[in-house]
């Protein structure tokens, strides 16, 4: 496992103080690598609170360029920006923030040119993507590669949240069968909304990575942040599920699988 610096010691000494946290949990931080698709005002402010954490490695993956309506919720970004490629500001702003850790900047949506190696060259992945045709794409590909995935989404003043496990837990595809009406470009937001949502993915994120406390496992948690109502329900895998269920495609790789584990 890799040491920490002296400076990681005092930087990280806070949340080092966590009873059962300690080094252990930092050093997993930072021997991670954490995919995070999306970067905007949900996957940006994710990155952000994982790269304060120590998460050593951060891929982030978005195409597009800024838009003056992003500025309300996105910020890893500056007015001066505007009309240019966001995650690569991304990637400036987090450096700036933490020099120790490692961020690649990835100007492209996730499609399926690019998806499976993106995924293999992460232990787990944060599902921010702005509609269902990335997510479902990210889905199949951390299922067949055994990589853990925290799926987080808003519209509104509504969101979900939970941590997808292959072979343990329901994946998208279970959840979601028929697809919500949630990936329209110019959905209703506050920054607010989604940086709430955004801090609780990174903290599923760290506990996953960790071994801290327990993460949303068969649990979604849905949010109604206009009456400030909290619900988790009880998810189930659907054995007949074309993504991962019985028959699945993936059973049939011969891949080792890389699942976090402590």
């Amino acid at each position: 496992m890799i040491d920490l610096t002296p400076t990681e010691l005092e930087r990280y000494r806070r949340q080092m103080m966590l009873p059962n946290f300690g080094e252990v949990a930092q050093k997993r931080l930072k021997s991670a690598t954490v995919l995070v698709t999306g970067v905007g005002g949900l996957g940006g402010t994710a990155a952000l609170y994982l790269a304060v954490a120590g998460v050593g490695r951060l891929i982030l993956v978005r195409g597009g360029d800024l838009r003056l309506d992003d500025m309300n919720r996105q910020i890893l970004m500056t007015h001066d920006w505007v009309g240019q490629p966001r995650v690569f500001k991304a990637k400036e702003t987090l450096e700036a923030i933490n020099p120790d850790v490692k961020v690649e900047a990835v100007h492209e949506y996730i499609n399926q040119g690019n998806v499976d190696s993106l995924v293999q060259s992460a232990d787990m992945a944060l599902d921010c993507a702005h509609n269902f045709t990335e997510r479902d794409l990210l889905n199949a590909a951390c299922v067949r590669w055994r990589k853990p995935m925290v799926e987080a989404a808003m519209d509104g003043m509504e969101a979900y949240l939970t941590t997808i496990i292959p072979g343990v837990t329901p994946c998208l595809s279970c959840l979601f069968p028929e697809k919500p009406d949630w990936d329209r470009r110019g959905f209703a937001v506050l920054g607010a909304v989604s940086g709430t949502l955004a801090c609780l993915t990174a903290l599923e994120a760290i506990k996953l990575i960790t071994g801290y406390s327990q993460p949303l496992l068969s649990q979604l948690l849905t949010m109604d942040l206009t009456r400030m109502e909290f619900a988790k329900r009880r998810s189930y895998r659907d054995r007949c599920c074309p993504v991962c269920g019985n028959n699945a495609p993936w059973r049939y790789l011969q891949s080792k699988s890389t699942v976090i584990s402590h």
